[in-house]
Parts: structure tokens; sequence; C-alpha cells
């Protein structure tokens, strides 16, 4: 299978980046092809502009969205790894959304109705969170995030979820957590691999 990891932290002692290495070394183990694009590493330019705008509406995109586009139409499964901050992406995942899942790659209207095109591929999304998932319940947070990201970017634009984590209390997590969420990955990789 070939794997496209988007990844989205600048630190690389955070938790997230050893969500990343844990995934690809669980890939690896498959087997599997497996590509990442670290979005602060490759400096990844994150502002919708009026060029790109302008340019999407006749069909091009700049070199640099025409890059990420080739990885996703390369790859059958894309895991997206990103803290969630102030309930929502970080701002570089928010702008590689906006100029990478561009009209005519990631969607379109056909006859006034929305078209996913990212259709037969799979993606997973693994979030940490300072709140627990109890608190995110109880102010229905839980449900703004499946809505706005699950609905409103990844399965509209075609791609069937697989799996959405969300490891909580993520800025006071024990080792003991971290042990149980690096064997739940594992765990996930690994009978995923047996299912295909």
């Amino acid at each position: 299978m070939k794997n496209l990891i988007i990844y989205a932290h600048p630190n690389a002692a955070s938790l997230n980046h050893f969500f990343k290495q844990t995934i690809v070394e669980s890939l690896e183990k498959l087997g599997d092809e497996i590509v990442v694009r670290d979005l602060n590493e490759i400096n990844f330019n994150p502002v919708l502009s009026l060029d790109d705008m302008r340019s999407q509406r006749m069909g091009q995109v700049a070199d640099d969205v025409k890059t990420e586009q080739d990885f996703i139409s390369w790859a059958d499964q894309i895991i997206f790894i990103y803290p969630i901050w102030w309930t929502g992406m970080p701002a570089i995942m928010k702008g590689y959304i906006d100029r990478v899942f561009s009209y005519g790659f990631a969607y379109r209207y056909d006859q006034g109705v929305q078209k996913g095109l990212l259709n037969g591929k799979q993606t997973i999304i693994v979030n940490s969170h300072g709140k627990s998932n109890d608190e995110y319940e109880a102010m229905g947070m839980n449900k703004a995030l499946a809505l706005t990201s699950d609905t409103g970017i990844f399965a509209y634009s075609g791609l069937e979820i697989k799996h959405h984590f969300y490891f909580d209390k993520a800025d006071r997590a024990s080792s003991e957590n971290i042990s149980a969420w690096e064997k739940e990955l594992k765990i996930f990789f690994q009978e995923k691999s047996l299912c295909s």
C-alpha cells in the first residue's frame, strides 16, 4: 500500500512527532511504501493568495501545490497527524487544505451537486488535544470536530475515513498514557494489514 503522511508540528520532540515515528515504523514493518510530508520541514506556504484563487478558477495551481497534489494522487492511504489547537487544525495544516484540496482536484460541482474527487483513497487522522475526551463530549466539541474536519473536509473530498484517533490530555500525558497510545497505533496498523 502507498501511504502519504501529512504531518504538522514544529517540534521534533513533540508527542505528534512520536506518533509519526510510531506509524512510520509500523508501516515499514508491513513493507508498505511511505512518503512523509512534514509541512514545517518543507516550509509549506499555507497562505491562499489571490493569485492562487484566480489560478484555481482556471484549473491551474502553483508548482508547490501541484507537488502536493501529485503525492495525494499517488497515495492509496493518507494519514494526517496534527494537534488540535484552538479547537482546530494548526494554521499550516488548514492552509495546506485551503491550497492543495482545490476545486477540480479534491472536489467539484456537477449541475450544482457537490462531488468529492478523492474517491478510492482512505484516510486516518491522528490528533492530540489538551482537554479530556469527556470535556469535549460535554461541550459538544467532539461532534463539532467530526463535523468540521471529518465531514466538512475529508468525506467532502471523497476520502473514506478509516479511523480518527483523538489522544486527549496530551499536554499532561504520563509515560503510561504514551505507551498505551503507542500500542493502540501499532495494533491498529497491524490489524489493518491483516484485513487488507
